[in-house]
């Protein structure tokens, strides 16, 4: 069991250690709805973000508090009433507000406060600090609605959040307000959670809520043929939030995307929907290749391209547990470095998951396709084909009219996609001098049309 263990711990963590290089020294805002602590799934998360944390990155948690607050009201037989996705908070509404944010304060500072040896959070150091940093206005009187004691974010601390978390402590905001007055107001978790984001310039803002995300057909049912849209250009995210009815419950597709879309368009890189439900989605999506939520982000983080210099090591780190296992002919860096431009990859976030060469034979009007590699993170998912178009389309710019490859394991690969095993005597007379006859690879080609 411990050998099995090992194999499988080993290239996993390796395959985790760009996305923890990449996000160290970065602020991520959390936004998690006071369902999740409901649901018992506070004592994970804290878990999981005081790994993150541990890791490098800058962590503000605002918490929501909406189903504690009605478990208040209830208690005390009033009813909790809303309005534009709002609460109506009059005089029982705020005290039961009040009341539901330091009992879930003092229960998040005791989730970060757990060090039991054998446990996740062992050895760990997490300085919880709230406070004032949240001044708010009223909201008002909207279309004949007077929210009273509801209000909106005017000004986020932007420089005493900074200080507290550069010094290591993770901030924890409730939603609440206060005027310069001094009056309290009941905010919205999410728009505090925006507001914090936009005004810190957060590389994350990251919303913990009872939907998986956004699917690919969001007004139809789930299922295996309408599955989470893990990554969504902010200009589709517009569009298809112009399309959807206003929406007032947290559970309507556009209630948490309004905000992603808000938060990208004034300048946070990108934000997710994720699924508390799911445990370890908070790591899963900020450390898995395609995460589990939905993340709304300006550009297309994939992108198809020809390699430069700077791509080499990512190359080798790719291909190199591929050579270990010999199903590629090893290549050194010199080598790599000398064909750079030969490359083609695909590139996501910064990390390399594909990758293949193309070595033209003019003489012979063809070219080999070599190093064709794709991350068993991503296997199944199209970047194959994706590699294996783009050089098709290379080899015809240079006029060729086939490609061919050598292999000695994926030979079922090729064949599915149009190609034909032929004699190694085929080959052209330069590239059949460097034929090793004892590898004993089989050859296959593919005519371009």
């Amino acid at each position: 069991m411990s050998a099995i263990f090992n194999f499988t711990f080993v290239p996993w963590f390796r395959s985790v250690a760009p996305y923890i290089h990449m996000h160290r020294g970065k602020t991520f805002v959390l936004g998690m709805a006071g369902e999740a602590v409901a649901a018992g799934k506070l004592q994970h998360i804290a878990q999981d973000i005081a790994l993150i944390q541990s890791m490098g990155v800058k962590v503000v948690l605002v918490h929501g508090f909406r189903p504690q607050v009605n478990e208040q009201l209830k208690a005390k037989g009033h009813a909790a009433r809303y309005s534009h996705g709002m609460r109506i908070t009059d005089e029982v509404a705020l005290d039961c507000a009040q009341e539901a944010a330091g009992q879930l304060r003092y229960e998040i500072e005791a989730a970060f406060s757990q060090g039991l040896p054998n446990t996740p959070m062992a050895g760990s150091t997490v300085r919880v600090i709230s406070g004032n940093f949240i001044t708010a206005r009223p909201v008002g009187i909207l279309d004949g609605v007077d929210f009273q004691h509801s209000g909106m974010v005017r000004k986020v601390d932007v420089a005493g959040i900074k200080r507290t978390i550069d010094l290591g402590a993770l901030v924890l905001l409730s939603p609440f307000g206060f005027s310069p007055t001094g009056e309290a107001f009941n905010l919205t978790m999410e728009e505090v959670a925006t507001s914090v984001a936009i005004a810190l310039q957060a590389d994350k803002l990251v919303f913990l809520t009872e939907i998986p995300g956004v699917r690919t057909r969001p007004l139809e049912a789930e299922g295996e043929d309408n599955p989470i849209d893990t990554e969504l250009p902010l200009a589709a995210a517009e569009q298809l939030l112009a399309s959807l009815p206003p929406a007032s419950n947290p559970s309507d597709t556009g209630f948490y995307l309004q905000h992603c879309v808000k938060a990208c368009k004034a300048g946070v890189e990108r934000s997710h929907i994720i699924p508390f439900a799911v445990d370890g989605s908070l790591l899963l999506e900020v450390y898995v290749h395609d995460g589990i939520g939905t993340m709304v982000v300006d550009e297309k983080l994939e992108e198809l391209r020809e390699a430069t210099a700077d791509d080499v090591g990512g190359i080798l780190q790719l291909i190199e547990p591929f050579e270990k296992d010999g199903t590629l002919v090893k290549r050194d860096r010199t080598e790599i470095e000398r064909d750079i431009a030969n490359y083609t990859i695909i590139d996501h976030d910064g990390v390399i998951f594909a990758c293949a060469a193309l070595y033209p034979y003019p003489e012979a009007r063809t070219g080999e396709m070599a190093a064709l590699t794709v991350s068993p993170q991503s296997q199944g998912q199209g970047d194959g084909e994706k590699i294996l178009r783009r050089v098709e389309q290379r080899a015809r710019a240079m006029g060729l009219e086939s490609i061919f490859v050598l292999t000695t394991r994926t030979m079922h690969w090729f064949l599915k996609r149009g190609f034909v095993q032929v004699d190694p005597d085929w080959l052209p007379e330069a590239r059949k001098r460097k034929y090793n006859w004892d590898r004993k690879s089989m050859v296959f080609v593919k005519k371009l049309t």
